[in-house]
């Protein structure tokens, strides 16, 4: 079995942030003596990631997802543990690794923003080293899956936020990298931008085998492009594997919902199933949730038909957004007090990336 392309092992980022107190006495004391405290962004992560996976990694805001995500790219180093990708340390063999990998951020973007969109890529193209015959086949790829050719010779300042989202989707793969980081890639974006962009980004892994690094808030963005998602909170890694595993170790229920046929002069408010009591949710209409650590849903399905005259019956599990939802309240009850720094924005110089 082959390496990992992507290992992290004990990823450490700690921010010194100034704390000034208000007003006009507060400024003027700051500037002869400032006091200063440690923020641990991120604090001893570690994963890994195959070659051609792709992989959601979520988290509130201020989990440190984009503080990790700017160490993962070469724009941060770490205050200590290591990061490896395919044998290059991001900050340290930038000028090679930014050749290898490409970035798209969902609220800036990598196009001049004055000039015609065609021309941001031909300067793509020179600085890559993409050939002319490669370049016109990525450009018509780009323009078969994500409809870029009517956006090619406009300014991306006159472009709507899904038209220039595909288009940075299409600059940050010109290169055919190995590597993707997609930062909120559909953050704005309406239904329809939304399903092009995560068909597109279905295609890509699966044709071209890109590794993809995702950070969302947008839940069904994860449902329907990964497999695994990385959950981080407080600057720690939550919960590393598959989604269905999510849901069984922090929501393990199965909702069961049944109609029964109409029996004059009875209408409870809930039945007993089995010593758990199914709530009724309409007009015959009734609802039990089962605990699957201590009942599985087959037998208090079984004691359902057994003890009622059922007509219809339905099973369902809870969402991925109501689990990660989950998750994230019982980790902010433990989160420490960060006065109201956001630790996914801590102070920094502004990056080479230019901003839309």
């Amino acid at each position: 079995m082959s390496d990992p392309l992507v290992q992290v092992r004990d990823l450490v980022k700690v921010f010194r942030v100034s704390r000034k107190e208000p007003g006009l006495k507060g400024a003027l004391k700051g500037l002869f003596r400032s006091e200063t405290s440690q923020l641990r962004a991120v604090d001893g992560v570690s994963f890994s990631l195959e070659r051609g996976e792709m992989v959601g990694y979520i988290g509130p805001n201020g989990a440190g997802k984009s503080t990790t995500i700017k160490m993962l790219t070469g724009i941060l180093t770490p205050t200590s543990g290591d990061v490896v990708v395919d044998g290059m340390v991001p900050w340290r063999d930038r000028r090679v690794y930014t050749k290898r990998i490409g970035v798209v951020f969902g609220q800036r973007t990598q196009l001049w923003w004055d000039i015609a969109v065609v021309e941001s890529f031909r300067l793509l193209r020179e600085i890559y080293g993409v050939s002319e015959s490669d370049y016109a086949a990525r450009m018509k790829e780009f323009d078969d899956l994500l409809e870029i050719g009517r956006f090619l010779h406009q300014p991306v300042r006159k472009l709507s936020l899904g038209g220039r989202m595909r288009c940075d989707l299409g600059a940050s793969l010109l290169h055919e990298p190995e590597l993707l980081f997609l930062d909120e890639p559909t953050i704005g974006l309406d239904v329809v931008a939304k399903s092009n962009v995560r068909a597109f980004l279905s295609e890509v892994n699966r044709r071209d085998g890109t590794t993809v690094i995702l950070t969302t808030h947008d839940l069904d963005d994860i449902e329907e492009l990964c497999r695994r998602v990385v959950i981080i909170d407080r600057g720690q890694v939550l919960y590393d594997g598959v989604l269905q595993g999510l849901r069984d170790r922090h929501l393990p229920e199965a909702r069961i919902r049944f109609d029964i046929r109409d029996t004059p002069g009875t209408d409870p408010g809930f039945l007993d199933v089995g010593g758990r009591q199914a709530e009724r949710v309409g007009k015959n209409r009734y609802q039990v949730v089962v605990d699957k650590r201590t009942a599985t849903a087959a037998d208090v399905i079984r004691e359902i038909v057994n003890r009622y005259p059922v007509v219809d019956l339905s099973v369902s599990e809870p969402d991925i957004e109501e689990v990660v939802t989950r998750i994230y309240r019982e980790s902010a009850r433990r989160r420490p007090d960060t006065g109201g720094v956001d630790l996914d924005r801590p102070p920094e110089r502004r990056s080479a990336i230019r901003r839309g």
